[in-house]
């Protein structure tokens, strides 16, 4: 999904993605699959919120409604050495609960994308509530979404989890120019300093992995700023 708007003589794209498994999209025939990295890190998580998740939304990725931009409540807040000032926003995880009473036995691992920064806490203890204060790696989930791997009433418990490798860098075609490198602004937002009215927009996406998508004429000559333009291809 792609969103423009356009400040002064600057293009923002804002490039929503997710799981291959969400209902917003569908797999192309022969879309490649990319395998997760096998290697599991220690980290612990907690919760925000209640069942409804909707302190969730919004978020410092600038996401707005994670309902209607694909995420659902698959998502987490991540402490500040994991969120590194937004790079990761977007970037998926598969997470799994591990030797704790409260982790329910032979649940599923859940997978999640990165959508909020979960904030230090400064009068806490890194040990004792400040969970997202460094070094600590910390997932702080939706409710329903910790429901899925632990009792709730734990409030944290310890973790493994490994990167889904899904993130992407931006490139942008103008119909009548070529490729072109955009910026990252924030996040899921790349940005272009050049004049796109009145041309067709295609995007090429390349993954942390260096795997590349290409998507043609995603927003048409007619396009608008404030519009949203729905791509064909995601990363599965």
């Amino acid at each position: 999904m792609v969103v423009l708007a356009t400040l002064m003589r600057s293009t923002v794209v804002y490039g929503y993605y997710g799981y291959g498994g969400d209902d917003s999209y569908s797999r192309p025939p022969n879309a490649p699959i990319y395998k997760p990295s096998t290697a599991w890190l220690d980290a612990h998580a907690t919760f925000y919120g209640d069942e409804t998740a909707s302190e969730t939304m919004g978020g410092a990725c600038g996401y707005g409604n994670l309902h209607n931009s694909g995420y659902g409540l698959e998502t987490a807040a991540l402490s500040s050495v994991m969120f590194k000032n937004g790079d990761v926003c977007g970037a998926c995880y598969e997470i799994k609960c591990v030797e704790s009473k409260w982790c329910y036995k032979d649940a599923a691992n859940i997978k999640i994308t990165a959508t909020n920064l979960c904030p230090p806490n400064w009068y806490q203890p890194t040990d004792a509530g400040g969970w997202c204060n460094p070094p600590r790696s910390h997932f702080d989930l939706s409710k329903p979404m910790f429901m899925k791997i632990a009792e709730w009433t734990a409030g944290i418990v310890p973790i493994k989890y490994r990167r889904q490798w899904r993130h992407f860098e931006n490139v942008g075609k103008r119909e009548r120019t070529g490729w072109m490198i955009m910026n990252r602004n924030w996040g899921a937002a790349f940005e272009i300093f050049c004049e796109l009215q009145g041309q067709a927009l295609s995007f090429k996406v390349k993954n942390g992995a260096g795997h590349t998508l290409v998507d043609y004429n995603v927003a048409p000559a007619d396009w608008s700023t404030g519009q949203t333009y729905k791509g064909n291809i995601n990363f599965y």
